[in-house]
């Protein structure tokens, strides 16, 4: 390990003439200061200045007192509207009237609607049929009796047994043919048309009379062979 040492330098004094000489110099330099005059620069404006006056805002005026909303006046009360009053009737020590029955006036009374008297009205009566004597019996010859035979069904070989009711009027006519149960329509439409044209009765009698009646008989369609 290196070590070293250090070498001290002997101490020097320092000479009297030297610290008279700078004791003078700092003394000169603190006078210099003192009696030195400062320059002050004053400042000159080119124009003069000029102060106008602003005006200060008024002060707005003090809001104005509100008035205060009146009270509705109470509507004036009714009757209606009053309490009800408590009325005292003396007490009545007449005689005591016992009702009696109320007398029926002799004219009838303007104003009052009394109930109605419902009479009750015996039903009409059904006249009664008279009793017919003598039946209708057919006036028609047996030439005019056979209706014509539908060409269709002749052509299908088909053939029909018709039961019809039969309306006779007072003069014997047959006014309606109607089918008593089934019945093919175009058989049942040429017997209709038939029956109406061409047969006759003597009119049913009745009492001594014509009269209208009804009667069912039994028409058949038979094809004949050749």
């Amino acid at each position: 390990m290196l070590a070293y040492a250090a070498h001290r330098r002997p101490h020097r004094k320092a000479h009297p003439a030297t610290l008279a000489l700078i004791v003078g110099a700092h003394a000169l330099a603190l006078a210099l200061l003192i009696t030195a005059k400062m320059e002050v620069g004053v400042f000159e404006p080119d124009k003069p200045l000029v102060i106008q006056p602003i005006p200060l805002p008024k002060e707005p005026p003090p809001p104005e007192p509100k008035a205060e909303p009146q009270p509705a006046p109470n509507p004036p009360m009714s009757s209606l509207d009053l309490p009800p009053k408590t009325i005292t009737l003396p007490l009545d020590t007449g005689p005591v009237i016992v009702p009696g029955p109320t007398p029926k006036p002799d004219s009838p009374v303007i104003g009052l609607n009394p109930d109605p008297v419902i009479v009750p009205q015996p039903l009409p009566q059904p006249k009664p049929v008279p009793a017919i004597s003598s039946k209708p019996r057919l006036l028609t010859s047996g030439d005019r009796l056979k209706p014509p035979y539908p060409e269709n069904k002749r052509r299908l070989e088909e053939e029909a047994t018709l039961r019809l009711r039969l309306s006779i009027d007072e003069r014997g006519r047959v006014i309606a043919v109607e089918p008593v149960g089934a019945a093919d329509p175009e058989f049942l439409r040429a017997a209709r048309s038939h029956l109406v044209q061409n047969w006759r009765y003597k009119p049913a009698i009745a009492d001594g009379q014509a009269t209208s009646t009804t009667l069912v008989i039994t028409l058949s369609f038979r094809l004949e062979e050749d």
